[in-house]
């Protein structure tokens, strides 16, 4: 798994199972689990100049959530 702490908003954790291909976002009010998120979206959040404009336009919307934690 493919893990990347960051310092954005409300996000704090990063991570990725490509074997599994899930999501797994650590925010402030809880973790999320994001399933069927290809390894290019991975690639482009992971590197986004923008990781909560990010993550708010794609993932939020196009990905349904479960809460993990």
């Amino acid at each position: 798994m493919q893990s990347k702490k960051v310092s954005v908003g409300n996000l704090r954790s990063i991570s990725y199972d490509a074997a599994k291909r899930v999501l797994v976002v650590e925010q402030s009010s809880g973790t999320f689990e994001y399933a069927n998120v290809s390894p290019e979206v991975w690639r482009r959040f992971s590197t986004a100049s923008s990781l909560l404009s990010f993550f708010k336009d794609t993932i939020e919307e196009d990905y349904q959530k479960r809460r993990i934690k």
